[in-house]
């Protein structure tokens, strides 16, 4: 790139800065202010728009992550739309940063977040409608419609293929009168097809919270079916094909009530509820975590929160910085509701009421993604 010809702008008389370096320097700069540069200049355009620019903004912003999130309550919207508002804010705090109204549409209300990779939000609505979203740009994409039959009991997940740069959705769908069917989406080709389930046993997928990626896998919290033994279902997103990671040795999900996965500082993460039997506390949350990837002895217990008496909790998520969101019935405060505590499993300090409606949570950062795409909306 360092060869092509600079731009008469940028040229002061007698000097001039490369334009090597130019777009090194625009590298560093908010998306929301690249999209104004491009009006400088069709060249500056262009270059802006090249996939090798985009790829140079995306690492740059990579290597100066300010831990940020965006949330997205369950049902509520603004004032004078129906439309979903996420808030983008803080990973230990979560205090607000910014708002962005949702751009597009569902025929039914309810929708969700499914993941966010590199910027990249992805939503679905009741799994059928799949739309992928950079706020920073104001782009959209409607995903196209399945390949596969009756959908049942879906499980989506969303994933980036960093061995060639692309992007994935994942769908499962299966119940127990039919046989697992798995599609994947790629953005580079625009279309969903078939994978086959590699594995010989009968599994049901029960996570609650988004897949979440780490080491180039998708993972699932899953069971045998007709049994009662837990297990992690990981898809490799670049072989697209399944494998079983085992648990922490000991575990047993005797008296667990809630379980799930997550990432944390790049590693697998397993959230648990279980009773407790220590007065005053009956319920506590542990966080294991998986130090090297696929090795079982690696797992270690990070903490232990026990729940005191007076409130009954269920995790919304667990961020990427260790911060463990809570929703709490609070039975001395039963008139107001729910109510939400922020806990840093580090410190164990608690924030109360972080945020105001059950949420759907994910890792958030600025970037360009969408920005060359095809069949894109703009807003």
């Amino acid at each position: 790139m360092s060869q092509m010809r600079e731009p008469p702008i940028l040229r002061r008389r007698d000097t001039h800065l490369p334009y090597d370096i130019v777009l090194n320097i625009l590298a560093r700069l908010p998306a929301k202010s690249l999209m104004r540069f491009r009006c400088v200049s069709k060249y500056l355009d262009s270059s802006i728009k090249s996939h090798d620019f985009i790829t140079d903004h995306l690492n740059t912003n990579k290597n100066h992550d300010n831990g940020y999130i965006i949330h997205m309550g369950s049902n509520p919207s603004t004032p004078s739309s129906n439309r979903p508002v996420c808030t983008v804010a803080l990973d230990r705090s979560f205090d607000r940063i910014s708002e962005f109204v949702v751009p597009f549409d569902f025929p039914f209300k309810h929708a969700g977040i499914v993941g966010s990779c590199n910027g990249l939000l992805c939503f679905s609505n009741c799994y059928k409608f799949i739309y992928l979203w950079n706020p920073s740009i104001r782009k959209f994409k409607k995903l196209p419609h399945t390949c596969l039959g009756q959908l049942n009991n879906v499980r989506i997940g969303f994933a980036y293929h960093s061995e060639n740069n692309d992007y994935k959705v994942v769908r499962i769908s299966y119940s127990p009168l039919s046989i697992l069917e798995i599609e994947v989406y790629t953005l580079s080709f625009d279309s969903w097809r078939r994978v086959g389930f590699n594995l010989t046993i009968d599994v049901v997928f029960c996570s609650e919270l988004p897949a979440p990626l780490v080491n180039g896998a998708l993972h699932w919290m899953a069971r045998i079916e007709g049994e009662e033994t837990d297990l992690i279902m990981a898809f490799d997103v670049n072989s697209e094909k399944f494998a079983i990671l085992a648990l922490p040795d000991g575990f047993t999900n005797i008296n667990i009530f809630q379980r799930c996965l997550a990432s944390f500082k790049g590693k697998l993460a397993l959230i648990t509820c279980a009773c407790n039997e220590q007065f005053g506390f009956p319920c506590q949350y542990s966080v294991w975590v998986m130090k090297e990837y696929g090795v079982a002895e690696s797992w270690n217990k990070l903490s232990v929160i026990l729940i005191p008496f007076e409130r009954v909790a269920c995790c919304l998520a667990f961020t990427e910085y260790g911060s463990l969101l809570l929703c709490c019935l609070n039975k001395r405060f039963e008139g107001r509701g729910s109510r939400f505590v922020l806990v840093d499993t580090e410190t164990l300090h608690e924030k109360e009421d972080p945020i105001q409606h059950p949420s759907y949570v994910t890792t958030f950062m600025e970037s360009l993604i969408l920005l060359d795409g095809a069949n894109v909306a703009s807003y």
